[in-house]
């Protein structure tokens, strides 16, 4: 069912994060931390902090139905988005970091998603006004990212490893990715407003073969720094219910 305003999409995720916790499935994970956004989201439209609140509820719900809509679908044996089946698929490998399932989800829904709500949320002529609090949403996003490492690090103690794999911080490596892919969706949100539906079509399949594939990479990092992964996961709490119980605290 779709979420018609920004607090029906908080109950429709709040009932997916209950359905996968009761199942202990890591699909919660994304869904947890996509609530806690949307939640933050809305007192941001509260306090007036963009220059036109109602689009950006608008943005919002549309954005957040694309999740709700492939979650419905994969759940129901129905097709779903070639980004989003590689995501849901990876929830049923016991081998991979919660750091993994989380990143998994971000891409589908920034990469994806959010390009293509963006451009349907308002007409073509109108788009160029809506990044200023399209914008806004990063700064909202970033001061998200300390606050879930405190989290991660609940569940996954050697993380820092990877930072020291990766020869950055956790939190340089988040913001500089959360704001790329964002601004990759304002890019492809103005190229899909400028295209016929049939184009449009065209334009989207070819964009989910990507994502698709860059969620496959994620869960494929390469012999060396898969490695680390797998040493980082051994010390990682097993039992998703418990996992999720950590990163709701």
């Amino acid at each position: 069912m779709l979420a018609k305003n920004i607090d029906e999409v908080i109950h429709r995720l709040e009932q997916i994060v209950d359905d996968t916790t009761s199942r202990k499935d890591p699909l919660g994970i994304f869904a947890l931390v996509y609530l806690g956004v949307t939640k933050s989201v809305k007192e941001d439209v509260q306090r007036n902090v963009f220059q036109d609140g109602p689009r950006m509820e608008r943005l919002d719900v549309v954005f957040a139905n694309r999740f709700i809509l492939a979650y419905d679908a994969y759940r129901a044996s129905q097709p779903c988005t070639q980004a989003w089946l590689t995501a849901f698929n990876a929830a049923k490998r016991f081998d991979l970091l919660v750091l993994q399932h989380l990143l998994m989800g971000m891409n589908a829904h920034i990469n994806l998603d959010l390009g293509i709500a963006a451009a349907a949320t308002v007409e073509p002529a109108e788009l160029p006004r809506l990044e200023a609090d399209f914008n806004k949403i990063n700064e909202l996003l970033v001061a998200k990212i300390d606050e879930m490492q405190d989290r991660l690090c609940k569940v996954s103690p050697l993380l820092f490893l990877l930072d020291w794999c990766g020869k950055r911080t956790d939190e340089r490596f988040a913001e500089f990715s959360l704001v790329q892919a964002r601004s990759s969706a304002w890019r492809a949100a103005n190229r899909l407003s400028k295209l016929s539906p049939e184009d449009q079509a065209l334009d989207i399949n070819e964009l989910d073969g990507y994502v698709a594939l860059l969620n496959k990479v994620i869960t494929s990092p390469g012999v060396v720094f898969g490695a680390v992964v797998r040493f980082v996961k051994w010390f990682e709490v097993k039992d998703v219910g418990r996992v999720l119980a950590l990163l709701r605290d």
